[in-house]
């Protein structure tokens, strides 16, 4: 289950990414993070930023709404989105 926490108006929330994919899309839930494939490669914060472009397009928020807190040289983040309540990230995560 994916577990979404709310901290003063701002959403934590934990990813894994699978880099150099064919497509960019949201797999499902692995443990306890979303999982999402990228196009990008995990080379000079290539893949991060395709992270977060791709998590504000998805949330449907400017990507400077999102911010990567941990884990920028692996595939396990921790994301922060900042004016979203929980339900409506889970709902547009997890339609």
């Amino acid at each position: 289950m994916l577990q979404i926490r709310e901290v003063n108006g701002d959403v934590l929330f934990k990813v894994r990414v699978m880099p150099r994919s064919s497509k960019e899309c949201i797999v499902g839930i692995y443990e306890d993070a979303l999982k999402i494939r990228l196009t990008a490669a995990p080379l000079e914060g290539k893949a991060n930023e395709a992270c977060r472009v791709f998590l504000a397009k998805t949330l449907g928020v400017p990507r400077s709404r999102v911010e990567i807190i941990s884990g920028h040289t692996g595939r396990n983040k921790v994301i922060k989105v900042s004016g979203l309540s929980a339900d409506k990230t889970l709902k547009a995560l997890l339609p």
